[in-house]
């Protein structure tokens, strides 16, 4: 699975944002994905994760509540909406796929085999 994010960009805070992360290579069906997020100096951060099944979702604690993540298996994409951002969002935002995860790996990066190159969010206070 070939993964490619976009959608960044630079944005006050309050703002929206909508990032998309399209997969090639194979349906989405059957893989859990992901969004991470890095910050400079900072360790990899789960954000949000859809189960394999997609019966199931899971997000960071600061971001429930305004950070949606969704799939849309027509056109193969996951996305993450994001509203009233914060400028502690700031970061390159990743998406990650994978088929063999089971929920309470959902928030592990390093389960992931799949990954996109990175869309950076700079949200300006």
């Amino acid at each position: 699975v070939q993964l490619q994010a976009s959608g960044g960009g630079l944005v006050q805070a309050g703002a929206s944002r909508l990032l998309s992360c399209v997969a090639s290579g194979r349906t989405l069906r059957g893989y859990a994905t992901a969004w991470f997020r890095q910050a400079p100096g900072k360790e990899r951060e789960f954000v949000a994760a859809i189960s394999r099944t997609g019966g199931g979702t899971s997000y960071l604690d600061s971001v429930k509540g305004r950070f949606t993540i969704s799939r849309d298996y027509t056109k193969n994409t996951v996305y993450l909406q994001m509203n009233s951002l914060k400028p502690e969002d700031t970061a390159v935002y990743y998406c990650a796929a994978d088929n063999s995860i089971i929920s309470s790996q959902l928030r592990s990066y390093v389960q992931y085999d799949y990954w996109g190159q990175g869309t950076q969010v700079t949200v300006s206070s």
